[in-house]
C-alpha cells in the first residue's frame, strides 16, 4: 500500500467483509412462500470476489489480498459455532453449505489466479 488513503480503503474493505458476512447469514433463511430463496449466498460470492480484487488493486502482498476473504470466513465460522443466548444465526442445513461455498470459492479462485501470475503478488512479509 502506498499511502494513508490506501490504508483507509483497505480498512473499509475489511469492514465490508464483516458486514457482508453478517448480512449474508441473517438473510440466508429468506422464503418466497414455501420456496427457500438463499439469494444472499450468491450475492456474498460476488461481493467477496470484488473485495479480493479491490485488495489486489491496493497491494501486491498476499496477506493484503487474502485479508477480506479471511475476515469474512472468520465471521461466518464464529457465528456458526458461537450461539449467543442460544440463538441460531447460521441455519443447520444445505443453505449454510451454499453460503460457505458460494462465498469463499470465487474469492479463493481469484487469489489463486493472482498467485499464478507470479511476481505480481508477493507471498513474503
Amino acid at each position: 500500500m502506498r499511502g494513508w488513503a490506501d490504508r483507509v480503503v483497505f480498512a473499509v474493505l475489511l469492514i465490508d467483509a464483516v458486514l457482508i458476512a453478517l448480512i449474508g447469514m441473517f438473510f440466508l433463511p429468506i422464503h418466497l412462500g414455501t420456496l427457500q430463496m438463499p439469494v444472499t449466498a450468491l450475492l456474498t460470492g460476488v461481493a467477496n470476489l470484488w473485495l479480493v480484487r479491490e485488495a489486489a488493486r491496493l497491494s501486491t502482498r498476499l496477506r493484503v489480498v487474502v485479508a477480506p476473504l479471511g475476515v469474512w470466513l472468520a465471521v461466518v465460522v464464529v457465528f456458526a459455532m458461537v450461539r449467543p443466548a442460544g440463538d441460531v444465526v447460521l441455519v443447520d442445513d444445505w443453505r449454510s453449505f451454499l453460503l460457505l461455498a458460494a462465498g469463499s470459492l470465487p474469492a479463493a479462485m481469484a487469489v489463486g489466479t493472482l498467485m499464478a501470475r507470479g511476481p505480481a503478488v508477493e507471498s513474503s512479509p
